[in-house]
């Protein structure tokens, strides 16, 4: 199992969903921890992140998975205007004692934060082939640069490049390791 899902077992149960939910849609925390349900239109298959929310401060659109479909769906009527509340209100602090234990018992490095899940998320799209150009768009990323960083988990795009030279298959390609003794002869 990968590490950010074994993190799951350990989280208390309010972060679960909110958790599961950023592995699916690569927001920033605060956006994942103060969506409200005005955010969220479960019919068109999408939620938004208004600007004055965004980093960039551009609106970002964010379709919806299968998967964070039905973790929307599990919040339903846990409270009226927030999509993941604990205790009546929005998350404020996500780097908790009880994170923190979580992330030990998990076997995780210390210092993942909640951020690392974005990071994840994107790494997870790059490993799986997603197009840098659309993780960019995904991501909310203003940009080329900052998706830069997961270009180097994916090399599918390489792929079909890496047999168009006939190389060493040809019988009629002279032998690169010839000696000098055996090139005077």
């Amino acid at each position: 199992m990968k590490p950010a899902l074994r993190l799951l077992e350990f989280l208390p149960e309010h972060q679960r969903p909110m958790m599961c939910f950023d592995l699916e849609v690569g927001l920033r925390r605060n956006n994942v921890t103060h969506m409200d349900w005005n955010q969220v239109d479960l019919e068109r298959r999408m939620a938004w992140v208004y600007p004055d929310q965004a980093k960039a401060g551009k609106a970002i659109g964010v379709p919806l998975s299968d998967e964070a479909i039905n973790i929307l769906k599990g919040q339903i009527g846990k409270h009226p205007v927030w999509v993941f509340p604990y205790k009546g209100k929005p998350v404020k602090q996500t780097s908790t004692k009880a994170w923190r234990k979580a992330v030990a018992a998990a076997g995780i490095a210390p210092g993942f934060r909640w951020h690392d899940l974005r990071h994840t998320w994107a790494s997870w799209h790059a490993q799986d082939g997603t197009p840098l150009n659309v993780l960019q768009e995904l991501g909310g990323w203003a940009t080329a640069e900052m998706v830069q960083r997961y270009a180097h988990l994916s090399t599918e795009h390489l792929a079909q490049w890496v047999n168009r030279r006939v190389g060493l298959r040809s019988a009629e390609t002279p032998d690169v390791f010839t000696t000098e003794k055996e090139k005077a002869t």
